[in-house]
């Protein structure tokens, strides 16, 4: 079968070396067409971009000869805005820090660090929860308990104990040993050493598990039988609602 001639010079991009590629670049990005040139992709020596059209070219082409990432191509706009002109995006930011991450573009990734969605992210939420003993294990077990739970159910619940100091935890251990229900089915957050309140740890939980898809609501837990002490000082319940 005979190639078109308006996909010659495509399949010659494709198949060149460094010293023959078109200084035009045609990419296709996950679905997502762009013409560009040479010298802006490779604009940053170091990144992962860059090392993807140096030499041989590294990457796959689709059925029109394009050159293919195999990436969100909604995204990579941005990275071409900042690649051509240098201008940080200011939409879709955790996105765009996702695939710069991915391209390694270390500019545009010391950027959007600085930015306040960034920065909030990983320096001040991250840095605090990482002070909170086995959180994302803690975040799994509820998972899995309240999936446990929901067998021809509309919604399922989990108990969550919070407790910021150490003097808290052993109180919250009393009021553990006389909860008459199964004490592995709840789910104990904490102490921690920082700033954030329960409060600011519920909002946590609450924002990674919705991150995963569920749908949550949390309140504190009303004092049942067996408790000695008042429930709403440590306990709280999730609520997961299935359909």
């Amino acid at each position: 079968m005979s190639i078109s001639s308006e996909h010659k010079p495509l399949r010659k991009q494709v198949t060149g070396s460094l010293h023959t590629l078109s200084p035009i670049v045609e990419l296709n990005v996950g679905g997502e067409m762009y013409t560009t040139t040479l010298s802006t992709l490779k604009k940053h020596p170091g990144s992962k971009l860059a090392e993807m059209f140096t030499g041989q070219p590294k990457l796959r082409t689709d059925s029109e000869g394009r050159f293919f990432i195999d990436r969100p191509g909604t995204y990579f706009k941005y990275i071409l805005e900042y690649l051509r002109s240098n201008q940080v995006p200011t939409q879709c930011i955790q996105d765009v820090y996702k695939e710069a991450l991915f391209y390694d573009i270390e500019p545009l990734i010391k950027q959007l660090e600085d930015s306040p969605q960034i920065f909030g992210e990983l320096v001040a939420r991250k840095q605090f929860l990482a002070r909170v003993p086995n959180y994302s294990e803690n975040i799994e077990l509820m998972i899995r308990i309240a999936r446990a739970e929901a067998v021809a159910s509309r919604q399922s619940s989990v108990i969550v104990c919070v407790v910021r100091t150490e003097e808290d935890a052993a109180r919250c251990q009393d009021a553990l040993n006389s909860l008459d229900t199964d004490k592995k089915s709840v789910v104990k957050f904490g102490p921690w050493k920082a700033v954030p309140s329960i409060s600011d740890l519920l909002d946590c939980i609450q924002m990674d598990v919705e991150a995963k898809g569920y749908k949550i609501t949390v309140q504190p837990h009303v004092a049942e039988k067996g408790f000695r002490f008042k429930s709403q000082d440590f306990f709280y319940k999730f609520l997961f609602t299935w359909w």
